[in-house]
């Protein structure tokens, strides 16, 4: 017997045993119990933790299975993702959704627009992941509730076949609830603050936890200047609290993602305790930009001084009292990292970079792996990148040592439309849609995500329509660019009644009221006009 089946049969003997319920229809109560899987964000957050170990697993096994999500500041923007991933793709399988403290602070704070210095209300961040898997919860039973009425209409029809077939598919339904990695900051104060709000994190459903090496108060994005970095008994004192996090709430299978922005970073607030020769602060405090110390007359008041190799040197300490690291030192250092966060209970690598280039972030990866052979990478595509120039530049440079003729480029200004039709153009593009592929094989990278999509196509879409709808199309400007792709694209949302709910209230009012129901999709619902 199907799952559905079992689920009524199963309310049926309950109600059966119930004086008073006998207005309450076994059918309508499972489908509902159907409807609604996951009744918890901690179901949700066990249900996807185990599949993206899984997915962990099997690109460990075969670099090709790398995974991807896109980044969303709304459920409605998240849902609509998974509704279009399952209509062009068939499945859900290996795609995510990525959470981003930038589009919240930009586009979620009460404080209005903010830049990402985590000065957005922490209380966000979970709260948006309890949105996304309300929407994605939503889709569901949306569409679910669509299969249960092809089902009556089977049944009507006396049709069996087709019967059994709506059946196999209400069982074999593929959920829109994936993995959401979703970005912590640098925890949002010391670690106890990290603690509790990953806790609220994963109570909303997060599975996945991104986690930055900056300082709390002093985070900057990823891709500006100005960044801080904390020394690693600092950071890995918040992934404990992550970890502690995720067993506390029965998530042993929760996956931290530990982020380095020390590639970019030039600076440190704090100066760790070396205890031994050779431990931890002391590699840290290795990489300090430091001056001799050959007498006290070397040392101002209120300076530190150091011993380093036998040797006193002191820091050298900016007006703003950070600390500076030596120059060309980046690339060490994240290799330090993400070696020792590895070691100490992260399971995933974040290395943000200033390009996207294979070269440069295999050749970190590489170091990582000599000691952790199963190192792995979450890899931000970020829109901070200008992808078009870039690539334009890695393939002139490519070409320039093979020694070719490049006397029709001018490599500062490749970005010119009227480079686009060129033959170097054309491979840069070709460069660019294998990046994922090619970075997942040759530098370890799993998971690769986009930051901040819908920030910008939303921007872009609403200057395409409102260029045209406040200057001569008119309402053509909508009709033409916006609900005709909408039909002739299949797209749900053009009924947009039905993906607000219309539909499935209509069905609640049913089983709750009976014929005595007030609907709204009678023959008189203009939705009609585009079934």
């Amino acid at each position: 017997m199907s799952q559905y089946k079992d689920t009524v049969q199963n309310f049926a003997s309950l109600i059966g045993q119930q004086n008073t319920w006998n207005a309450i229809s076994p059918e309508y109560a499972a489908r509902m119990a159907v409807q609604n899987r996951f009744k918890t964000g901690l179901d949700i957050a066990r249900y996807t933790a185990d599949i993206m170990r899984q997915d962990m697993a099997e690109y460990d096994a075969d670099s090709s299975q790398y995974t991807q999500s896109l980044g969303c500041w709304h459920g409605f923007v998240g849902q609509q993702k998974l509704l279009a991933i399952k209509k062009h793709h068939g499945t859900t399988s290996k795609r995510y959704l990525y959470l981003s403290g930038w589009m919240i602070a930009a586009l979620r704070s009460d404080f209005g627009p903010l830049p990402d210095q985590s000065m957005h209300e922490k209380t966000s961040v979970p709260a948006l992941i309890e949105e996304l898997y309300t929407f994605l919860r939503q889709a569901d039973a949306r569409e679910l509730g669509h299969l249960f009425h092809d089902l009556d209409a089977a049944r009507a029809a006396g049709n069996s076949v087709e019967e059994q077939r709506i059946l196999n598919a209400i069982d074999n339904y593929e959920t829109h609830v994936v993995p959401i990695v979703a970005d912590i900051d640098a925890g949002f104060g010391n670690e106890e603050a990290t603690y509790l709000l990953a806790k609220k994190m994963i109570e909303a459903g997060a599975c996945a936890i991104q986690i930055e090496n900056q300082v709390s108060d002093a985070k900057q994005c990823g891709h500006q200047d100005g960044k801080v970095t904390v020394p690693h008994e600092d950071f890995l004192a918040k992934i404990n609290a992550v970890r502690y996090a995720f067993l506390e709430l029965g998530v042993p299978n929760g996956i931290i993602v530990a982020r380095t922005d020390s590639l970019g970073a030039g600076l440190t607030q704090k100066i760790p305790v070396s205890r031994e020769p050779g431990d931890l602060a002391a590699q840290y405090n290795s990489f300090l930009e430091v001056e001799p110390v050959l007498s006290a007359d070397d040392v101002n008041e209120g300076d530190m001084v150091l011993k380093q190799n036998g040797q006193l040197v002191r820091p050298v300490r900016l007006p703003n009292g950070l600390f500076r690291f030596k120059a060309n030192t980046g690339e060490q250092r994240v290799v330090l990292d993400c070696v020792t966060s590895l070691q100490n209970g992260a399971d995933l690598l974040w290395i943000e970079t200033e390009k996207p280039h294979v070269g440069q972030i295999g050749g970190m990866v590489s170091e990582i792996r000599k000691i952790i052979p199963d190192a792995k990478l979450v890899y931000n595509n970020s829109p901070s990148f200008n992808w078009t120039l870039n690539f334009r530049q890695q393939v002139f440079d490519a070409w320039a040592q093979e020694g070719r003729d490049l006397s029709a480029y001018d490599r500062a200004a490749l970005m010119s439309v009227d480079y686009d039709a060129t033959e170097l153009a054309q491979e840069a593009d070709s460069w660019i849609q294998s990046f994922q592929a090619d970075a997942a094989r040759e530098a370890g990278i799993f998971h690769h995500l986009i930051t901040l999509p819908t920030y910008h196509t939303a921007a872009l879409s609403t200057d395409q329509l409102a260029e045209g709808y406040f200057g001569e199309e008119g309402m053509l400007a909508y009709v033409r660019g916006v609900q005709r792709q909408e039909i002739r694209r299949s797209i749900a949302c053009v009924k947009h009644q039905d993906m607000a709910g219309s539909n499935m209230g209509d069905d609640h009012k049913e089983y709750f009221s009976g014929e005595g129901a007030l609907k709204a999709s009678g023959k008189d619902n203009t939705m009609n006009q585009f079934s």
